[in-house]
């Protein structure tokens, strides 16, 4: 973390607006991005983008860290994400754009996208969640294991879980075609 971002969060967590605001406008594209894709849903994911500043606002003076700060606002928007899809017990999807990288045509690209979202939609919550941290934002192992809480032993479990039964659903899709 550079210094200047430093003192812009030591700044927010002594009450300057300002600084908060340049806190929001720094990260509302990393908090939008992690709320859509997991809720899959642009408004939602607006709403939840908005919600998680408000508690960030109201909770800053809780960071204890300030060079945790991405994880810990990373952390405010997974658990207000864990909630509406609990509300809604919705399933969804994450964007697969940088999955889909070698194959030919479009279409071919297409329908590994449709394919892998169709998957992603079958996975639980928490599975989801960590292969969106790990495979889509390219969070390490021991930040997701800090960013929702867990022992990293459980970050690994999940991924590899996540990642069979992905595959799975895949292979599973495959055989009906």
């Amino acid at each position: 973390m550079d210094q200047e971002l430093y003192q812009l969060i030591q700044k927010a967590k002594q009450g300057s607006q300002e600084s908060f605001a340049e806190l929001v406008n720094r990260y509302k594209g990393h908090v939008f991005r992690h709320a859509y894709a997991m809720v899959n849903d642009r408004m939602e994911a607006e709403d939840i983008s908005q919600e998680a500043f408000v508690k960030a606002y109201y909770s800053l003076s809780k960071l204890k860290n300030e060079y945790a700060f991405v994880s810990w606002l990373t952390r405010i928007v997974s658990n207000l994400c864990y909630d509406h899809i609990e509300k809604s017990k919705k399933k969804t999807a994450i964007p697969t754009e940088d999955i889909i990288k070698d194959h030919s045509s479009p279409v071919e690209q297409l329908q590994i996208k449709l394919n892998i979202e169709e998957g992603l939609q079958k996975l639980t919550a928490e599975h989801r969640t960590v292969l969106i941290l790990r495979d889509i934002q390219g969070f390490s192992y021991s930040e997701i294991a800090e960013i929702l809480q867990i022992p990293l032993g459980t970050v690994k479990s999940r991924i590899n879980t996540a990642r069979q039964e992905l595959k799975n659903e895949l292979l599973r899709g495959e055989d009906h075609e």
